[in-house]
């Protein structure tokens, strides 16, 4: 998969590098179990969990797979190209997308009406 970060997050992620003294073979994220292993999606998912916990919001309504979706809606919204949050996404077919975004008919004939030829 393929993703885009910000400056602000690469920043961010020389800063980790050098704090936590990663070699350039180690993982970026390494298992709390031990420094060979990276970190896994459900030892991520309970981060998160502590930080939506610990800024006061719901933690059933915010997590990990929410805030994929909010980018790639988000990034739909603006700018109507499905086929670009499609390969963002990695999905292999387009209508995986569109049930992913949920997009309905409504969605699309706003999309159709804002494009001039």
């Amino acid at each position: 998969m393929h993703f885009e970060i910000t400056e602000q997050s690469r920043e961010a992620i020389r800063t980790w590098i050098a704090k936590a003294k990663l070699a350039q073979d180690e993982w970026l994220f390494p298992s709390r179990n031990g420094r060979e292993n990276h970190l896994t999606t459900r030892q991520y998912a309970r981060l998160v969990g502590e930080w939506i916990e610990g800024i006061g919001l719901p933690v059933k309504e915010y997590g990990t797979h929410s805030m994929r979706r909010t980018k790639a809606s988000l990034i739909y919204r603006k700018t109507g190209n499905l086929r670009a949050v499609q390969l963002l996404l990695g999905h292999t077919k387009m209508d995986s997308t569109v049930r992913y975004l949920g997009i309905d008919v409504d969605d699309a004939l706003e999309i159709a009406e804002n494009v001039d030829i």
